[in-house]
């Protein structure tokens, strides 16, 4: 009997068809893909999936007997809580191409840096330099990209495995990995698109049918494959207890550090991988302790103890802020309390465009951007005096909101924040545009990003000549915010590796001066690559979530527990 082979039903040989290889086992880039199929012995097998390289893992599927396995080295493999699912080839339908995003097979390194990308945002090992492009014509990949047909930046991705060409399958299968969608992608249906064109590739190979693993409680992956047809398969994954696979095989520490929100649980999954103790405070305020031999320091995400009550109101007042920057030498923009209608009137005049804003406050609330008329300023002022009995004007300054993560008084990260946009389908409204894109936002980011309908918003897309009601034309995009906060629905581009040595240089001095050694300064700039800048606002608490892949949660850690660093 072999061990592995399909159960009946699911194998169908090919008359005449030639032998099936065996014990296959596919370098994939992020480990090796056990074909269970084709290995005659279950410590074979096992043998196989134990033979992983540092910082991969092996996945071995098609398992039919995986208590079996798991009974050999308990301590050491465990069962992926995942299911199987299958397509038939046959009855998936050609689907219309969309306009705004184009998809083909991966042609270019920039294909190949796009795709890592994207693993890097959805936490997934990154496959190593080259390995893409070494494998670009080997007929047992597919590996698709889509394209943003305006930028030409990859915004999502999928891997498709011709059995056929690996070992002689005589079912006549293929199997689907690796189905990323960029979260900040404007655009809806990115996932569905990369499946169909998967497909139809496949079927015109003429193979019969799709095979995927998915985590039983990927809810929103599994309503896609289900609506295009796919069905549970009746065979197991198996995966070793390593650093990557972790959460999967022992669960959190706690129930409360799966309340904690993404900026909180970054660091306590980065305390955890070093054997420091964790204890929840208060989840919903993301406050907990780390512990490790007798050093004991209380957080609130990236908030620690070891960033002083003065240091914070440094921050916390913004007017503050800008004149301790200011007499440091480094470039702000012209600021003053808002006053009288009059003053407030004198103020715009002599810039001509104005930001309003709460002198304490946070995530975008109260912010209003480039303001050019007196009745816009009044009524702005109003509104953010609803955060905080005093309000500021600030010159506006043009161009792109830069964020800067310092940490131990050295830049970690840096990204572009771009405002919230949508693009028209021809068919929705932009209120319904909008509330989709906000859906997408807050589904990627466990509920922090949304794009608020409210006056500002409206403004915006009146000021673009449009009203919520109106359905905007296919492939067109129109900003609904002016500022670039993620928690209204911004979204986040790194260029750690781009920035200019004169950002660099005022980011660290800056953090100097406020005498704070974790703080995401705001900046304003033409480009990262250029020196030219104006500094906007310091925060205490910065999501370091927010930049992956740059290791800001590592370097955290690293300030708080010098000692456990690598």
């Amino acid at each position: 009997m072999v061990p592995n082979a399909p159960q009946a039903g699911i194998a169908e040989s090919v008359a005449g068809a030639p032998a099936m290889a065996r014990s296959v086992a596919l370098d994939c880039g992020w480990g090796r893909l056990l074909f269970g199929q084709t290995f005659d012995d279950h410590a074979e097998l096992l043998e196989e999936l134990l033979r992983e390289s540092e910082g991969s893992r092996n996945i071995a599927f098609y398992v039919t007997e995986p208590h079996v396995i798991q009974s050999m080295a308990p301590q050491q493999v465990f069962l992926d809580p995942s299911h199987a699912f299958r397509l038939d080839l046959s009855t998936l339908g050609a689907a219309e191409p969309p306009a705004t995003y184009e998809i083909g097979l991966l042609d270019s390194q920039a294909d190949a840096d796009g795709i890592n990308r994207c693993y890097a945002k959805a936490g997934m090992v990154r496959l190593p330099d080259g390995f893409l492009l070494e494998r670009r014509d080997d007929e047992r990949f597919l590996h698709l990209v889509a394209r943003d047909a305006a930028s030409g930046e990859v915004i999502g991705t999928i891997t498709g495995l011709d059995h056929v060409e690996i070992f002689g399958d005589p079912e006549q299968g293929s199997s689907l990995w690796c189905l990323v969608v960029d979260p900040q992608a404007a655009y809806p249906g990115i996932g569905e698109a990369l499946v169909r064109d998967l497909a139809r590739r496949l079927a015109e190979r003429g193979r019969r049918h799709l095979d995927l693993s998915v985590l039983h409680d990927n809810s929103q992956a599994i309503r896609l494959y289900e609506k295009l047809g796919f069905e549970r398969l009746p065979v197991f994954a198996m995966k070793t207890r390593n650093q990557i696979n972790e959460v999967l095989f022992a669960g959190p520490e706690q129930p409360d550090i799966a309340r904690l929100n993404p900026y909180a649980q970054i660091i306590v999954d980065e305390a955890r991988r070093r054997g420091i103790h964790v204890e929840v405070l208060d989840a919903e305020g993301g406050f907990f302790r780390l512990i490790h031999g007798g050093r004991s320091i209380v957080c609130r995400e990236a908030l620690s103890e070891l960033t002083t009550a003065v240091a914070m109101s440094r921050c916390d007042d913004k007017a503050v802020t800008s004149r301790l920057l200011a007499a440091a030498g480094l470039k702000v923009p012209a600021q003053r309390r808002a006053g009288s209608a009059e003053d407030n009137a004198a103020f715009l005049e002599k810039y001509g465009s104005l930001v309003v804003k709460p002198l304490r406050g946070e995530q975008g609330r109260g912010v209003y951007v480039d303001l050019t008329t007196n009745d816009e300023v009044e009524r702005a002022v109003a509104d953010a005096k609803r955060f905080s009995d005093t309000v500021l004007l600030e010159e506006y300054v043009k161009g792109e909101d830069l964020r800067i993560i310092v940490i131990d008084y050295k830049v970690v990260a840096a990204a572009i924040r771009r405002p919230a946009e949508v693009t028209g389908t021809g068919k929705h409204t932009i209120r319904e545009l909008i509330e989709a894109q906000s859906r997408r936002r807050a589904a990627a980011t466990g509920g922090e990003s949304r794009i608020p309908v409210d006056a500002e918003t409206r403004r915006v897309v009146e000021a673009a000549g449009y009203s919520f009601d109106d359905v905007l034309e296919e492939g067109k995009t129109i900003a609904v915010r002016k500022t670039a906060n993620l928690h209204t629905g911004g979204t986040i581009h790194d260029v750690t590796e781009q920035l200019n040595g004169s950002l660099r240089s005022a980011a660290e001095e800056a953090a100097r001066t406020l005498g704070i050694p974790v703080v995401g300064l705001d900046f304003l700039v033409p480009s990262a690559e250029q020196p030219k800048y104006a500094i906007v606002e310091a925060n205490e608490r910065p999501g370091l979530a927010n930049h992956e892949p740059a290791p800001t949660a590592e370097r955290f850690v690293d300030l708080l527990f010098p000692h456990t660093a690598a």
